[in-house]
């Protein structure tokens, strides 16, 4: 805005000022008009996001609303349950807690152990291979990375037959890993656990090598840079390998019906299969009522993590 000097006033006046008439009102700032789509180009524009995402809610919630309603149906059976449920029990509950015939506590224990286990063991080996094709430069380095992304195109059913032929062997000389055990289970899904190297190991190339080389300047060994100063800049991908590590465990079923045929040491995945082939009409309740609560668990350890993950998005978005 320019201004002008007023000798009579002796000082400097702006422009507007000069050119508004004596006695007339500020101008005051007019309000923009908001901007309308015509229905047609609203339609094609909004609209059909509208539906689209209208569609996606009701697809993913339909299956909750109707599993919590078989829960709470205190008849459990196929033919009366309906969306909304005309009245609520926790009798499916307590059937699931109370038959010694299906030991659901038992399970949901078991479950628990193998979770646990196999995603430390996953996690862990894969954090230390992904920190050794990140950092290290050997012979064959790119054929063990194409390798692991060739092993990881194939489906576990492949290995189905082998894995059982070998476990059924080494049963006979040390029971406590073979079939119908819990260690030897856990010893199978183990053998996955380098399918999050891959992912683990981008973030390993996005931490500067200026850290590490800091460190070794400083007298710190491999060891120490690893556990010490890489391993909390990528808590982030750590909590989402860990939890697709654990939401995979929880809710695997073929191996874990191949290898876990005893009542005691099955996992939630094949006691609630057993339940509901069963009586596939009048055990929809238990069914139902064992599904919701193996999705406890998962939903815990996400709320958990989830500090993590957005910690970490946050930080990377401020850095970048």
């Amino acid at each position: 805005m320019t201004s002008t000097f007023d000798p009579q006033a002796g000082q400097t006046v702006p422009q507007a000022q000069l050119t508004r008439p004596s006695g007339a009102a500020p101008a005051t700032a007019v309000p923009p008009t908001p901007y309308r789509l015509s229905g047609a180009r609203w339609w094609r524009e909004v609209g059909w996001r509208h539906v689209v995402g209208i569609v996606a809610v009701a697809f993913a919630v339909f299956p909750i609303l109707y599993l919590v309603s078989a829960a709470l149906n205190p008849l459990g059976s196929l033919v009366s349950t309906t969306l909304v449920p005309r009245s609520a029990s926790l009798a499916n509950f307590r059937a699931l807690f109370g038959d010694a015939s299906r030991p659901f506590p038992r399970w949901l224990l078991n479950t628990l152990v193998v979770c646990v286990a196999v995603t430390f063991v996953q996690l862990f080996c894969s954090a230390l291979a992904a920190y050794a094709f990140s950092r290290f430069r050997f012979k064959g380095r790119r054929l063990g990375l194409l390798s692991l992304l060739l092993v990881m195109l194939f489906p576990q059913i492949l290995a189905a037959v082998a894995l059982f032929i070998l476990f059924t062997d080494l049963g006979e000389i040390v029971p406590s890993i073979g079939l119908n055990t819990l260690t030897g289970y856990i010893l199978v899904l183990c053998g996955f656990a380098l399918g999050q190297v891959w992912l683990i190991k981008g973030f390993f190339d996005a931490v500067p090598r200026s850290l590490d080389e800091a460190a070794t300047m400083d007298g710190a060994g491999h060891a120490t840079i690893f556990f010490r100063i890489i391993l909390p800049l990528i808590t982030p991908i750590l909590a989402v390998s860990g939890l697709l590590a654990f939401v995979g465990v929880i809710g695997e079923f073929l191996l874990a019906s191949i290898f876990l045929r005893d009542t005691n040491v099955k996992t939630l995945a094949v006691g609630l299969f057993g339940i509901i082939d069963a009586d596939r009409s009048n055990n929809l309740g238990l069914f139902a009522a064992g599904s919701l609560l193996t999705a406890l668990p998962v939903v815990l350890l996400f709320q958990y993590l989830q500090r993590y993950i957005v910690g970490g998005l946050t930080a990377g978005g401020v850095k970048g």
